[in-house]
């Protein structure tokens, strides 16, 4: 296989993270009161600029995942930016935990999901994405 092919499996995977990057990008924006509560505290500024700042990161990620050139730094930082922000996850737990059940739940669940999404970016960055 040339260097300019890519596998379609790595392929694959590359287009769903950069996709879920670009939709979750966007929600930053369009519902951003979702997400200024779960800024952690102790980081400075306002929760909002944080808010706007992680969407930015999403659609930067995204582009670079999108890239053949750029696909495996893409996956690397894609994978450090979900270790990142999984204390935000976390802390979403505790800032929901009076609101309906249905809004528990997701919380909960996104914490054991933040692994195989850390695990894609993974394998996207080595090159090897299945």
């Amino acid at each position: 296989m040339s260097a300019k092919t890519t596998p379609p499996a790595r392929s694959h995977a590359a287009a769903v993270l950069s996709g879920m990057f670009v939709v979750t990008g966007a929600i930053h924006f369009l519902r951003p009161g979702v997400f200024d509560p779960i800024v952690p505290r102790h980081l400075p500024g306002s929760s909002r600029s944080w808010t706007y700042a992680s969407g930015c990161a999403e659609w930067v990620l995204a582009a670079i995942v999108a890239s053949r050139r750029t696909r495996n730094l893409g996956g690397l930082l894609s994978a450090v930016f979900l270790l990142a922000v999984f204390p935000a996850n976390v802390r979403t737990v505790r800032v929901v935990r009076r609101q309906p059940l249905t809004a528990r739940l997701i919380a909960v669940a996104r914490l054991p999901l933040q692994a195989p999404l850390i695990g894609l970016a993974l394998r996207v960055g080595r090159g090897d994405a299945q």
